[in-house]
């Protein structure tokens, strides 16, 4: 199933703020939300907005190896869920010879489609086991807003 980002934005939980990516699916009125980290909330959102803070975070600094071994990330699929409840997600790369597929964390791998504009893929059993309403996500605050009303910009 054809998938995008469509907002990072922070949750209220009884155990305090939670940063969630919101995926859309292509033809579907329900979304994928997956929590993650505030680290990795900031470098989806940092992707999504071309974001250059000058010198390279994490996820730039993997993009940028990869493709200077002439790698390139071809797609992300948020692939299957744990019996824990873990999201798996596969990070599709093309390399000088070969294609491989790498086991990777959902929110490191759609932090590269972020910045790649990679197409990401969501399993039809993923999305059938997790889809939420999107009316739940829509008033969240976005995890951008968050930096503003704590004094940094992210």
């Amino acid at each position: 199933m054809n998938a995008s980002i469509d907002a990072v934005r922070v949750a209220g939980t009884p155990d305090g703020p939670v940063p969630v990516v919101v995926l859309v699916v292509e033809d579907e009125p329900e979304v994928l939300p997956i929590f993650i980290g505030f680290e990795e909330a900031n470098s989806i959102a940092h992707g999504m907005d071309a974001y250059d803070i000058g010198r390279p975070l994490t996820h730039d600094l993997l993009l940028d190896v990869m493709e200077e071994l002439g790698g390139r990330v071809e797609r992300v699929e948020i692939s299957s869920i744990s019996d824990e409840g873990t999201y798996i997600a596969d990070l599709h790369v093309q390399g000088p010879r070969t294609s491989v597929v790498v086991d990777a964390r959902p929110s490191d791998s759609l932090a590269l489609a972020a910045r790649t504009n990679a197409p990401v893929e969501v399993a039809p059993e993923v999305f059938e086991q997790s889809r939420q309403d999107r009316a739940q996500f829509d008033d969240l605050t976005d995890i951008r807003e968050m930096g503003e009303l704590m004094g940094e910009e992210l």
